[in-house]
């Protein structure tokens, strides 16, 4: 039976299942961030009036439920991205992809943690979060974590991914021009305009597409070469 080598030099392609990880990151993260942004203003001085409305409550608790399943897919999708470079990662930029992609991660699940800490212990209305130095302390810091840490650890993210990207031809220019000029955004004014951290789920589900067409294109190359093959293998056994 004849098989079609595959070419060494390129990098082997995303497994359609993990690619499909990335997806899910993106829109479990948009929502939840969504939700968040939706119920918490955006002032980490508020004084957390939020907490007394119970649709707020069950909102903010939906949101924080979806977190681990956002950060386990986006381990998926780190996965991903490193089974597409293949061969072809360098050390200097893949220590830079985990550890920033590790941090991101990392920072969303204390984020959360605090979050969840603050929602169950204020959720009983004789509490007044705004008298409360403890709300003040773990509402500053969820929204440190999430936005001056945790959003910029995943500027850096996208930037090396960008630049593994152009460098080894894992993903296509247009792709890593976007995640540079995403990544610029997210560095420089998350912190003047919270809503721009949902950007970051938005250019995972563009890789993560993209990886998606790139796999249906090579199988779908592969089937034809295949299939030329066995025609041509049987126009010679007619012949002989």
């Amino acid at each position: 039976m004849n098989t079609v080598p595959r070419d060494s030099s390129q990098p082997p392609a995303a497994p359609r299942g993990v690619a499909i990880s990335g997806l899910l990151f993106a829109v479990l993260d948009f929502v939840s961030l969504a939700l968040i942004r939706l119920a918490i203003p955006v002032d980490p001085a508020d004084p957390g009036d939020w907490l007394r409305n119970p649709a707020m409550r069950n909102s903010i608790g939906l949101a924080l439920n979806l977190v681990p399943f956002a950060g386990i897919t986006f381990l998926w999708f780190m996965g991903a991205l490193r089974n597409r470079i293949g061969q072809h990662e360098d050390r200097f930029f893949a220590t830079v992809f985990l550890g920033s992609g590790l941090l991101f991660v990392a920072m969303l699940f204390v984020a959360a943690a605090v979050a969840r800490g603050l929602v169950a212990t204020f959720a009983d209305e004789a509490l007044l979060p705004r008298q409360s130095e403890t709300f003040r302390i773990g509402r500053e810091l969820a929204y440190s974590l999430t936005t001056t840490y945790g959003t910029r650890m995943a500027a850096v993210f996208m930037f090396v991914t960008s630049s593994i990207g152009l460098r080894t031809a894992a993903l296509s220019r247009p792709v890593s021009v976007i995640g540079f000029a995403i990544g610029l955004v997210l560095l420089l004014f998350i912190t003047t305009f919270a809503w721009i951290a949902l950007l970051f789920p938005v250019w995972v589900l563009l890789v993560s597409a993209y990886l998606l067409v790139v796999d249906f294109r090579s199988n779908g190359l592969g089937v034809r070469e295949g299939a030329l093959q066995t025609l041509d293998q049987a126009a010679r056994d007619d012949t002989a």
